[in-house]
């Protein structure tokens, strides 16, 4: 492990947090191939859908391809893969063109996120990992906020929103080049090569089952609250949709701002206490959105939601490797598995809001952040 930070090494794999977050692109994407192609509702989610459905099916693949060539590799293949991805539309501008566009960028953004993290673990002294996590996450989080930005300029000034695609591909290919020239020392430990078999095995492990479902119900509720905000401010108190998109607003701009904090605080607070005052003021959030009888003050619990959730999912992960880092590509291959939450969690919060209303999902929210806290309490050395 190094003991020191080297700047010409991590900021080649910073640059692949910059990648990772070019698949965000997908929500405002799927509003203009919707306009683009005149499809129904049901039919533009195969976007979006087309995108994350890899997280479940390749993971854990990628992974064990990582355990056995090298995370350097695996991960410029995945950056190459997603500037692929982006200069598919230019070839011909059909619906199922751009399916298979989004399909090569969730594969390639797929074994991003299983061999940027455990490469990122390599070039960190290891008391600064949760802090360099966290910090990696605000990075990714600004080009996510960025995208729909960028791609609506392109689209009222120049008169083509797929131009966009251009930028991301470019990026990705300079982030390729300069990964491939920056010599990074790689851990290896003495252990078998990962298998399947190894790799699934692991969840027999109470501690990393425990672990993998934190981060389930972690990015679930993180993509089920996004999700809930519109219905919940329109519903409570009645407003019009355009105003109760504001709510989404002020959570992505505290999740922002959660994740700088957090890459500056954990510099001197221990990880497991993060989580648990972390978790707390999600939860906090949570229940003031209960109660809350004003917007304002909805509004208000909507930004400690995003300020306590924020770290969640790099506290999570860091606290895991740091128990088994030589178990890291396994390990990563699953928590990215299950960042498949994202697509169940909201449809179970969408079923009991229609069925209790909207405290219905609002507790479902609440259940997933108490059980990220109790494994905060109970993790201990």
């Amino acid at each position: 492990m190094n003991q020191k930070i080297e700047l010409k090494k991590i900021l080649p794999v910073f640059m692949s947090f910059v990648v990772m977050g070019f698949v965000d692109i997908v929500g405002v994407s799927t509003g203009y191939v919707k306009k683009d192609f005149q499809l129904s509702d049901s039919l533009a989610q195969l976007v979006p859908a087309m995108a994350f459905v890899w997280f479940f099916l390749l993971s854990v693949p990628a992974g064990i391809l990582q355990d056995r060539f090298g995370k350097r590799k695996i991960l410029n293949i995945g950056m190459a893969l997603t500037g692929l991805g982006m200069l598919i539309p230019f070839i011909h501008h059909s619906f199922p063109v751009m399916l298979s566009a989004f399909a090569l960028i969730g594969i390639g953004n797929t074994i991003v996120q299983v061999s940027a993290n455990p490469l990122l673990y390599d070039v960190t002294p290891k008391e600064k990992f949760s802090s360099f996590m966290s910090l990696t996450q605000f990075v990714k989080a600004i080009i996510s906020l960025l995208g729909p930005i960028i791609t609506t300029f392109f689209a009222a000034q120049m008169g083509n929103w797929k131009l966009i695609f251009v930028v991301y591909a470019i990026t990705s290919f300079l982030a390729v080049l300069w990964l491939y020239a920056t010599p990074i020392q790689e851990q290896k430990g003495d252990k078998k090569p990962a298998s399947f078999a190894s790799c699934f095995k692991l969840l027999t492990n109470p501690f990393v089952g425990i672990m993998v479902l934190g981060i389930f119900l972690t990015v679930g509720a993180d993509v089920g609250m996004n999700s809930s905000i519109q219905t919940y401010l329109s519903t409570r108190f009645v407003v019009t949709l355009e105003a109760a998109s504001l709510g989404i607003s002020i959570y992505f701009s505290s999740l922002m701002i959660s994740r700088f904090l957090g890459a500056i605080m954990l510099n001197w607070i221990k990880p497991r206490l993060f989580l648990i005052g972390t978790a707390l003021v999600a939860l906090s959030g949570i229940v003031l959105m209960f109660f809350a009888p004003e917007q304002w003050m909805a509004n208000v619990a909507i930004f400690l939601v995003g300020l306590g959730s924020g770290n969640l999912f790099p506290l999570i992960f860091s606290l895991t490797v740091d128990k088994m880092p030589d178990r890291i590509n396994e390990i990563s291959g699953l928590m990215i598995m299950a960042v498949s939450g994202g697509a169940f969690i909201p449809l179970l919060i969408g079923y009991c809001t229609t069925t209790m209303g909207i405290n219905g999902g609002l507790m479902i929210l609440g259940g997933c952040i108490l059980y990220v806290l109790s494994i905060a309490l109970v993790n201990r050395r």
